[in-house]
Order: structure tokens, then C-alpha cells, then sequence
């Protein structure tokens, strides 16, 4: 039996909390979170508090709050021969300034409480400074994942940034589609099923070699046409888009 502490209540550690509480041959012992309300829903299941004094003895401490905060509360969890892991994919394991054992247990996914997510497909990337706490960490991720990655520090980061292009740029595309289609009285669904085949196709192909449209092409009429179309700030992303896009193609052409 694992036992866990999680500390903090935002987004990742609501969905780890919630995973935890229902896996075999884990304890989940304590949830802490500065915001008690955050966390008060949990009082039936396990023990919750916002005070760092009053945290339980655990095997694995589990930090899931902002970047910016890692260093302060790692200090305040001096726990000797026990493991502090934090969960970001931005930031090395040595962020961690506590005295005690250091790993890091990255979950790789774009979480939001109000949607539910399947553990087991969800890629887990692990580092501990120690072999035996590697090896926890191994055990925890392959209890409720099975896509689990021993990955360093810089290994992470640059997966972390990768994520950003993949994630977080795509869907600010998406908000960008979806103000052009209510600007025009258009439904943004219409756009979904080429967005759903997007997402499909690089299974099977590259995106390199999945790639089409009229920067590939090189089709300039299309491409003024759609700029005359855009405003301001669009017409920047556009243009820088198609250009990277241009650049990657343009010798195939």
C-alpha cells in the first residue's frame, strides 16, 4: 500500500485526488489546500486540511500547485526518508527545496474540472534523485496509467513546450475559428469534423506529412483574400503561420 498526501486544489490535484481515492493499493491520507473550501467536499473520503502543520505521515507527498509556489512550500516539507515530488512539466526536479527525497510525477494532459479524463490514457512522466524512489513512482504511475515514462528534467521541459504548440496554441486556433464563424452568423460545429480528422490523421501519418492548405501550396490569391478577411491580430498569426508553414514546403514546391 502507497500512501499519498496531495497538496493543493486546483485542477490537477482534483483529478489525481479523485483517481487515487478509487485505486487499489492506494491510500490517499490527506488533502491540503490553503483555500480550505476548495477541498471541504473531501472530508467523507479523507482527510483534509489547510494548515502544513497538521500534514499526515505519507510515503509520497504530491505538490500540485503553480509554478511560482513549488519552491516556497517545498521548503516547509522537510520530511526525512520520505519523497516530495512536484507535478509541473515547466520546471526541474531541483525547484524542489525541501531536505528531503525529490522526484517528479508529470502528468501529461490538459486538465479542467468540469471534464472527466481517462487515467489510463494519460502519459505519466517520472524522475526521482534516488533508485528506490524511482521505483515508487513507477509503481504509483502503472497503478493508474499505462503510458508511464522514466523522463528527466530536460527531457520534460521540452516535452512541456511541445505540449504548448500541440495544446495550448490549437486551442487559442479553435477561439480564433470560433469568433470568424459567430462574426459571419456561421455554427463552429460545422468545423468540428475536420478538426476531429485533423486530430485522427496524425496517428497514422507525420504532421509533416499530414499537412495541407494554401501556404503549402503556395496559393497566393487565397491567401490575400483570407487576410482581407481578418482583423488586425489575426492577420499577424496568419501571416506568421503561413510563412513557418511556407518556409517548412516551399523548396518541395
Amino acid at each position: 500500500m502507497i500512501k499519498v498526501c496531495i497538496l493543493g486544489g486546483g485542477n490537477v490535484a482534483y483529478h489525481l485526488t479523485n483517481i487515487l481515492l478509487k485505486t487499489k493499493n492506494i491510500e490517499l491520507v490527506q488533502v491540503y489546500n490553503r483555500t480550505f473550501n476548495n477541498i471541504k467536499h473531501l472530508e467523507k473520503f479523507t482527510s483534509v486540511t489547510n494548515s502544513l502543520n497538521q500534514i499526515k505521515e505519507a510515503d509520497i507527498y504530491i505538490i500540485c500547485i503553480s509554478d511560482n509556489c513549488i519552491e516556497t512550500i517545498s521548503k516547509k516539507l522537510n520530511f526525512k526518508n520520505k519523497l516530495v515530488v512536484h507535478t509541473s512539466g515547466g520546471i526541474g526536479i531541483d525547484e524542489l527545496k525541501c531536505q528531503a527525497n525529490k522526484g517528479v510525477f508529470y502528468l501529461l494532459q490538459s486538465f479542467s474540472k468540469e471534464r472527466a479524463v481517462n487515467f489510463k490514457e494519460i502519459p505519466i512522466c517520472y524522475e526521482a534523485t534516488l533508485k528506490k524512489d524511482e521505483e515508487l513512482l513507477e509503481k504509483l504511475a502503472k497503478s493508474i496509467s499505462n503510458h508511464c515514462y522514466k523522463i528527466n528534467s530536460n527531457q520534460r521541459k521540452s516535452i512541456h513546450v511541445a505540449a504548448v504548440f500541440v495544446n495550448n496554441f490549437v486551442n487559442h486556433l479553435y477561439h480564433i475559428g470560433n469568433e470568424i464563424c459567430k462574426k459571419n452568423k456561421v455554427p463552429f460545429e460545422i468545423l468540428w469534423p475536420i478538426i476531429k480528422e485533423t486530430a485522427a490523421k496524425i496517428e497514422t501519418l507525420t504532421p509533416l506529412e499530414a499537412q495541407t492548405g494554401p501556404a503549402k501550396r503556395n496559393d497566393t490569391k487565397t491567401l490575400k483574400k483570407h487576410q482581407a478577411m481578418l482583423t488586425q491580430n489575426q492577420q499577424e498569426i496568419y501571416t506568421l503561420l503561413t510563412k513557418s508553414i511556407f518556409n517548412t514546403y516551399g523548396e518541395k514546391l
